[in-house]
């Protein structure tokens, strides 16, 4: 079975196809988000795809630097009570960590295929927050 064609779209300000630059909005974390979105002036699929992929990755840096906090403090505690307690937190962090990872991981890939195919699909919260402010 063949894969169907990449859906054509017009162009978008920076003289990339439609479904590209969305596509790189997404492929350097907020970087190419906030890259995409200060050159696209006119394209606002384009600029909805950057500016969700900065919230993205602005929630991703804020969650990951909670979790790495809440899991130092409780590694810190338990190690006082037991050295024991403390390696099984640690062992259970870094398995928290790979799960957390793997999700953004498979989240950034759905994120970068759907935008290729032409989709504007919205994140929970994030989305509606992309919305606004590239609407406004």
């Amino acid at each position: 079975m063949q894969n169907p064609p990449p859906v054509q779209t017009g162009k978008s300000g920076t003289g990339l196809d439609e479904n590209i630059a969305s596509l790189l909005a997404y492929a350097f974390g907020w970087l190419s988000g906030l890259i995409l979105f200060l050159m696209e002036k006119d394209n606002r699929r384009v600029r909805f795809h950057a500016m969700q992929s900065i919230l993205l990755n602005v929630v991703v840096i804020v969650v990951a630097i909670v979790f790495w906090i809440v899991i130092s403090i409780l590694v810190l505690i338990l190690g006082q009570l037991s050295g024991m307690l403390a390696g099984i937190a640690w062992i259970l962090s870094v398995l928290l960590w790979l799960v957390f990872l793997a999700a953004i991981v498979a989240i950034w890939i759905s994120c970068m295929v759907r935008a290729y195919q032409g989709k504007t699909f919205k994140l929970p919260f994030i989305g509606d927050m992309a919305d606004k402010i590239v609407n406004k």
